[in-house]
């Protein structure tokens, strides 16, 4: 049996399964970030302890998706960006092993995603794959050859922090113009709240009953479907966007496929046609037509069954 563990500023997300990927159980708990990195590792050791004892077999190996910058030769967290204390040269790999009696293996959570995709999901019929995971962010991954690339810090792959618009928004990274800036989920959320604030949106307005807090890009979808005419301009011009950023990695890598998960990509049909035309239309050095541009067949689960992967693949991603 194998553990995976997706280690989130307010869940922890630990599941047990086979060698084929299957979960077998799955437990969430608050992370409580608050009381540092011993507090939290502590409780993701009680997790997995949690999960071999309802599996009845304790774990060969820990795969953990870790939310920023790490040391991938010594197991050390370099910069958690969204964490108390930034988790600065925390030996995370060293502290949960001690706890939980197997081998930990660490990797970024989204390139953890792309790991779980490749292995069990859309990535098993592809060569080369780019996956774009939008949601608060947009975070990503790419695969060449079949071999997820990671570069010295694990950081290869960022594609929401491309840029788009030289002189666009400002970025949480400090730049802007990022495709993060402009396409994820909390980009378009606020696009909808200042068209809900200035009165553009009836029909959104009625579904969340004039409150702002509640604009999200589930309520928007639903929103754009009914008639509101501005909603579904803001999610098409995010869509493009979006379209531009696959297009960059297209003619960079023309991979075999592209794949778009995280909660933004349940926004459906507007969201993809929208990327595939773009795509369509601005790409002229060679065909693009056979570059397949899909939902995430693993959805909600890429995160952790990516952290499985890890650990069945014992950290080897070469």
């Amino acid at each position: 049996m194998y553990v995976g563990v997706d280690l989130g500023g307010t869940n922890l997300h630990a599941a047990i399964a086979g060698a084929d990927g299957r979960i077998v159980a799955e437990r969430t708990e608050p992370t409580l970030s608050h009381e540092g990195p011993q507090g939290v590792l502590t409780r993701m050791a009680r997790l997995v302890h949690g999960l071999a004892e309802a599996a009845g077999q304790r774990p060969v190996a820990c795969g953990v998706g870790v939310p920023g910058l790490l040391d991938l030769a010594t197991g050390t967290t370099k910069f958690l960006p969204n964490l108390p204390t930034n988790w600065i040269d925390v030996p995370m790999r060293e502290m949960l092993a001690a706890q939980v009696g197997c081998p930990v293996y660490l990797l970024n959570d989204v390139r953890t995603a792309t790991l779980g995709e490749l292995m069990f999901g859309r990535g098993r019929q592809a060569n080369t794959m780019a996956f774009f995971a939008i949601g608060t962010g947009i975070g990503g991954g790419v695969v060449v050859d079949g071999k997820l690339r990671l570069g010295p810090l694990g950081a290869a792959g960022e594609l929401g922090h491309q840029i788009i618009l030289p002189d666009g928004p400002r970025c949480g990274c400090g730049n802007r113009g990022c495709l993060e800036a402009l396409a994820s989920a909390s980009a378009i959320a606020a696009e909808g709240v200042r068209l809900l604030l200035s009165g553009q949106t009836p029909r959104l307005h009625e579904i969340v009953d004039g409150d702002p807090g509640r604009v999200n890009t589930k309520t928007m979808a639903q929103a754009a479907r009914e008639g509101d005419v501005r909603v579904a301009e803001a999610i098409v011009r995010a869509a493009e966007y979006l379209g531009i950023g696959v297009v960059n990695v297209v003619v960079t890598l023309h991979p075999d496929l592209v794949v778009l998960g995280g909660g933004a990509a349940a926004i459906g049909d507007v969201l993809f046609d929208t990327v595939r035309t773009t795509v369509a239309r601005r790409i002229g050095m060679f065909p693009a037509d056979a570059v397949r541009i899909e939902p995430s067949l693993l959805g909600d689960k890429a995160g952790i069954v990516g952290a499985v992967a890890l650990a069945i693949r014992g950290g080897q991603l070469t």
